[in-house]
């Protein structure tokens, strides 16, 4: 199983051509984990979109900022593949 960690903050200007990226992979990605540290711009419902099309993408909001490092060690965590 393959797991992508992802994490975001305020990137509504790149959101959509990672996640296009990603799942335009010639080795097809099980799952795709984001982790958002408190975006304030149209991050999340870009992601909502994405989520209705793609059920092996998975969201989660943090509820205090975190920084860059915690959050993409939040988003590693709750990867279930075995490579990631």
């Amino acid at each position: 199983m393959i797991s992508v960690a992802l994490t975001t903050y305020n990137g509504e200007k790149y959101i959509e051509k990672q996640l296009d990226s990603i799942l335009n992979q010639s080795q097809t990605v099980d799952e795709i984990i984001v982790c958002d540290d408190g975006s304030t711009d149209q991050t999340i419902p870009i992601l909502s979109t994405y989520k209705e099309k793609y059920p092996q993408l998975h969201f989660y909001q943090n509820e205090d900022n975190l920084g860059y490092k915690l959050n993409f060690k939040n988003a590693m965590e709750l990867c279930s593949g075995d490579y990631i």
